[in-house]
C-alpha cells in the first residue's frame, strides 16, 4: 500500500516538473492580464494583487481589436478552405500512386523559412496591387496550411485500406466519385487533425502579415505593436491581447482533441 502511494506521489512530481515549466509563462502571462502596470514591473513579483478588467477594456474597446479579430479569422479559414480543396486530392494521389517526388517537393516548401518568401511575395503582390489585400495574406498562409494538410492526409489516406475504395469501384463508381463519397468519410478523423492544426499555425503567423498587411488586413499578431511605444510598454495590454489571441486556439483544440488524437495514432500505422 506505501509502495503504491509513494509510487503515485513519484508519478505525480515528475509529471509536475514537466508540465510546470510549459504552463508557468502561460500562467504568468493570464495573472499580468488582470494586473496594473505598476503590479507587474514590481519586484519581487507580487502574486497577491487586485485584478482588474481595465486590460481588456483598452483592449476590445480602444483598440478595435474585433476588426483584427475578424481578419485573422477570414484569412485562417480562407486558408484552410483552399488548401484543403487542394491538399486532400495532392495527398490522394501521393498515398495511392507513391508520388514521392511531389511529397518531397511539398516537404521542401514546408521546411523552407518562411522568409525566404516574403521578398518575391512582396514584389509580386505589389505589382499587382494586392497589398493590403486578403487574397495576398490568404495566398501567403496556404504555405503553411497546405504542407501541413498534404503530409497528415497522405498519411492517414495510406492507413485507409485499398478494399474500401476497390468495393465502391467494384459498384460501379468512378475512382473520383470513390474518393468522394467512401475515402474522405473513412478519413474524418484526419481531415480534422489536419484543419486544427493547420488553422492553429495560420492564425499564430506573424511574419506575413507583418509584412504584407496594412490597417484594412492587419491580424491579431501585428495589432499587439499597438501597444508598444517607443516612450513604454503597456504590458497589461499586451498580456490581456496575448491570452485574447490564444483562447481561441486553445478552445479548438480542446474541443477537436479527441478527433486531433485519433487522427495521428490512426495516421502513423499502416494497414
Amino acid at each position: 500500500m506505501r509502495s503504491s502511494l509513494a509510487m503515485r506521489l513519484l508519478f505525480a512530481v515528475v509529471v509536475l516538473m514537466i508540465v510546470l515549466p510549459i504552463l508557468f509563462p502561460f500562467i504568468w502571462m493570464l495573472m499580468s492580464s488582470f494586473k496594473t502596470q505598476v503590479d507587474i514591473v514590481a519586484w519581487p513579483p507580487r502574486l497577491f494583487f487586485s485584478p482588474t478588467l481595465q486590460n481588456y477594456e483598452r483592449v476590445f474597446r480602444e483598440q478595435n481589436f474585433l476588426k483584427y479579430f475578424i481578419n485573422s479569422a477570414i484569412i485562417g479559414i480562407s486558408a484552410v478552405a483552399l488548401s484543403l480543396l487542394m491538399g486532400l486530392p495532392a495527398a490522394f494521389s501521393i498515398a495511392r500512386f507513391g508520388q514521392k517526388r511531389l511529397s518531397v517537393f511539398i516537404l521542401v516548401a514546408r521546411l523552407m523559412p518562411g522568409i525566404s518568401f516574403l521578398m518575391p511575395w512582396y514584389i509580386i503582390f505589389s505589382r499587382l496591387k494586392l497589398m493590403d489585400s486578403y487574397i495576398a495574406l490568404v495566398l501567403s498562409h496556404m504555405l503553411i496550411t497546405l504542407p501541413i494538410i498534404v503530409w497528415i492526409m497522405a498519411t492517414y489516406f495510406e492507413s485507409v485500406p485499398l478494399e474500401i475504395e476497390e468495393s465502391a469501384m467494384v459498384d460501379g463508381a468512378t475512382r473520383q466519385r470513390a474518393f468522394l463519397a467512401v475515402v474522405l468519410p473513412v478519413a474524418g478523423p484526419g481531415i480534422v487533425t489536419s484543419v486544427t492544426l493547420s488553422f492553429i499555425f495560420s492564425w499564430n503567423n506573424f511574419m506575413f502579415s507583418q509584412v504584407l498587411s496594412m490597417e484594412r488586413t492587419r491580424t491579431l499578431p501585428i495589432a499587439i505593436y499597438n501597444f508598444v511605444s517607443y516612450a513604454e510598454v503597456d504590458w497589461g495590454a499586451v498580456m490581456a491581447a496575448a491570452v485574447a489571441i490564444m483562447a481561441p486556439a486553445i478552445l479548438l483544440t480542446m474541443v477537436f482533441q479527441k478527433y486531433v488524437v485519433k487522427g495521428l495514432t490512426m495516421g502513423a500505422v499502416k494497414g
